[in-house]
């Protein structure tokens, strides 16, 4: 069989499939715990907690798997990552539809998160070791905005007709099939680095103080996502938008989604990476406060629409500025550990705000952690090694 590299057609398509199964629950937050609390009838907290704990067993097998990103076999920890994934939600599928199956719900939604934690690790740092990490991750955040149209779309009303518990067999079925393909078709690495061959056992190099900003950015972002987005199902149907106004925003959520990676590829060498990592919180915080403080529709839908758009867009770009800091693969590699660390504590921190203070809570939540982000930009912007790499042109395989 010819080898597969991540540059080519189908070590892309492969990444791509990988990168949209596993990131599930960027799609699936608002339908997902709206499930649980409706139909399983969870409260804001338990539905927060068994969302969390699968988002936790994403950050811990992703911390384990980053740091041996180059001496683990990338094929087998992939398929089987997805495999295990498979397995819980297939049992998870199977649990009562009652609020008797919380714990044991819960633990499955675990065991899923480090499989899926896994498959992420090797994923990830196979972008970020392509010949244009910017584009690549541009290119499979365009697929992810293409499968949330169909799944925000279509997963409601399978719900209504079905029952809670298809959500998880459909989570089940694509992760089977990603399984699958890893095994068959995950793409291997190039002996020889050719992107940055002046670097010298990359393995051995301590990762730039820079770096370490900027995954601080990326949590705060993913947190600010997962506490606030995990709550807009619920958060508009309370306030009497009707659940059909509702879940046509979240279709067009699906459809604006498909413009940020896009976007972030037409502006690689235009924009600043630092420059959107400071907008970037800014605009999430802005968006926040708009969708939990309105009892309007037309500011709810739009602030709903854009929310994740924001996420995507800054996120493209700040993958694209810690793949030039870091060639050997490592810190991009962690990226599923540093989305999920932010978006582990959101789902419950969000339900106790919400049980304390009202949805008004989470948006004045999200300001104050779009400050530390925008704060730990500054520090990116002090601490890159040269001047050159706060340029548009940030990418290290332009």
């Amino acid at each position: 069989m010819k080898t597969i590299f991540p540059d080519s057609l189908s070590g892309k398509t492969v990444l791509t499939l990988a990168h949209v199964v596993g990131m599930v629950d960027m799609v699936a937050l608002p339908i997902w715990v709206g499930a649980l609390m409706q139909h399983y009838q969870y409260s804001a907290s338990q539905a927060g907690i068994t969302v969390t704990l699968f988002l936790l067993g994403v950050v811990l097998s992703s911390g384990f798997f980053a740091p041996r990103f180059n001496r683990i076999p990338r094929k087998v920890a992939t398929a089987s990552g997805f495999a295990l994934g498979a397995v819980a939600f297939f049992f998870a599928s199977q649990l009562t539809v009652a609020v008797s199956s919380f714990q044991t719900l819960a633990l499955l939604h675990a065991v899923a998160g480090l499989g899926v934690g896994c498959a992420l690790t090797f994923t990830h740092g196979s972008i970020g070791r392509s010949s244009n990490p910017h584009r690549l991750f541009a290119v499979v955040n365009v697929a992810l905005g293409i499968f949330a149209i169909f799944f925000l779309g279509g997963m409601p009303q399978l719900i209504a007709h079905v029952s809670a518990s298809i959500l998880f067999t459909v989570i089940a079925c694509t992760m089977a099939l990603a399984a699958l393909v890893m095994a068959l078709a995950f793409p291997e690495m190039k002996t020889e680095p050719t992107f940055r061959s002046e670097h010298i056992s990359t393995e051995k190099l301590r990762l730039p103080k820079a770096s370490w900003f900027v995954i601080g950015v990326v949590v705060c972002l993913t947190l600010n996502q997962s506490m606030v987005f995990a709550f807009v199902e619920r958060m508009g149907t309370e306030r009497g938008f009707g659940i059909e106004r509702v879940n046509g925003v979240l279709i067009a959520l699906g459809l604006v989604n498909l413009t940020p990676g896009l976007l972030a590829a037409m502006l690689q060498k235009k924009w600043s990476p630092v420059a959107v990592g400071i907008a970037g919180p800014i605009g999430q915080a802005s968006l926040a406060l708009i969708m939990s403080s309105t009892a309007v529709f037309l500011p709810y839908a739009v602030s709903v629409s854009l929310y994740v758009f924001m996420v995507i867009f800054t996120h493209n770009f700040l993958f694209g500025l810690l793949s030039q800091l870091d060639p050997s693969g490592r810190a991009s590699a962690a990226t599923p550990a540093m989305m999920m660390l932010g978006a582990c504590i959101g789902p419950a921190l969000g339900g106790a705000l919400v049980q304390s203070l009202g949805y008004q809570g989470l948006g004045w939540a999200a300001c104050v952690v779009s400050v530390v982000a925008v704060l730990a930009m500054f520090q990116v912007r002090r601490y890159l090694p040269t001047p050159a790499s706060a340029l548009p042109a940030v990418s290290a395989h332009a």
